[in-house]
């Protein structure tokens, strides 16, 4: 078996809901999506829900390869970006070639990714989390009661400029689980956007009111002293490692003790390097959580990793290019099937329709840092949520 082409399908997906954090309170329903598609001589096609046109740069190295061999195809493609970095689109095309060939060897072997990579558990425990600032008090409250009636106990809240706000909005979520469980799990994310000295001071003034279990990027993602000082003055565990690119960026958190969570994906040089971080956190006995992504698939790498926590689940409707994705959620697990592969089959018509469709507006730009991100704390502007 050897690969032949590839194909990228790019288009615009209006989301269910907008999403929002503390650097882009007011949110965001439109994102541009892409499908990358590996095509194999023997009419095996492997996809993965992310790309980039960089992806043809690394097809001369992908070409006439056989797709089984998954790990030197990506320390070639590692090797091939030294220079430069595996960062940017060098790094989100190198991630997604990845996946899609994980696709194909599982569906080679006619059986489900966490099959493929040794595992015999087809289900993964979720949390909830709303990527919502810009949600009013009571969509906040649907959506976790929603996650909640599915028996998910754990859930992520969205804070960070407004404390008094923050802390009601937290305990708006802690009622909506409670319908899952007397003590539900809560976690505060507020992506980068305190100073060291703002985030101790934040989270005591929270945790006097709320047991927190972990408090995610409360300072700079690679502030791996700051960090720990937050860490050790808090009482809740430090998550961070969702806006980092491989096991390198990861060594001086883990070296130096900083985090005592680390947030992983397989954004972060595809499943192959989802789990070399893993497996190095592991030997550390560092605990990790995979992020959200696109259908879900992760689920099916963090059934194999030993040191996983749970999963974050979103669920803001990205999946209108696909018939079938890992949905089903059930006693706060998301049941994996036997569908070979990641567990994604594309809706050609579907995809076709939003290729075509007309969208006169673009996506905001993408997640960019809020005004006194780290030197103080910007208030809501007029009209920037809709539940101020």
């Amino acid at each position: 078996m050897k690969i032949i082409d590839y194909k990228l399908e790019i288009y615009k997906e209006i989301l269910d809901r907008p999403l929002g954090d503390s650097n882009g309170p007011s949110g965001n329903d439109l994102i541009y999506s892409s499908i990358l598609k590996i095509e194999t001589d023997e009419g095996i096609t492997g996809i993965a829900p992310l790309g980039n046109e960089y992806v043809k740069e690394f097809f001369p190295i992908l070409e006439n390869e056989d797709p089984r061999e998954v790990f030197s195809i990506w320390k070639k493609m590692i090797d091939f970006v030294f220079k430069g970095g595996d960062e940017g689109e060098a790094h989100g095309a190198l991630s997604a070639v990845d996946i899609a060939l994980w696709d194909i060897k599982a569906k080679i072997n006619s059986e489900p990714l966490w099959k493929t990579l040794g595992s015999n558990e087809p289900r993964c425990k979720v949390y909830a989390s709303d990527i919502g600032y810009n949600l009013t008090d009571e969509e906040l409250h649907s959506f976790f009661s929603k996650m909640a009636e599915k028996g998910v106990d754990s859930g992520k809240v969205k804070i960070g400029i407004s404390l008094d706000d923050d802390i009601r909005r937290i305990g708006i979520v802690y009622d909506a689980l409670s319908k899952a469980t007397k003590r539900p799990r809560i976690m505060i994310d507020s992506n980068e956007y305190w100073s060291v000295k703002k985030a101790i001071q934040n989270i005591r003034k929270i945790e006097e009111k709320f047991d927190i279990f972990w408090a995610e990027e409360p300072v700079r993602r690679w502030d791996y002293k700051g960090l720990k000082m937050v860490s050790d003055n808090i009482k809740a565990a430090v998550s961070t490692g969702e806006n980092l690119n491989n096991v390198g960026d990861f060594y001086s958190l883990i070296r130096n003790q900083a985090a005592d969570v680390l947030n992983v994906s397989s954004y972060q040089s595809g499943v192959t390097g989802l789990r070399q971080i893993s497996n190095l956190a592991y030997a550390y006995e560092i605990p990790v959580t995979t992020m959200n992504c696109i259908g879900n698939y992760n689920a099916h790498i963090a059934t194999s990793i030993p040191n996983h926590i749970m999963m974050e689940v979103v669920d803001p409707g990205r999946e209108k290019a696909y018939s079938k994705w890992n949905d089903n959620i059930s006693d706060g697990y998301l049941e994996l099937d036997d569908t070979p592969g990641i567990g994604l089959i594309v809706d050609e018509d579907s995809l076709d329709e939003l290729k075509n469709q007309k969208i006169d507006r673009e996506p905001k730009k993408p997640w960019g840092r809020r005004k006194g991100a780290g030197l103080y704390i910007h208030d809501f502007e007029k009209d920037e949520v809709k539940w101020k």
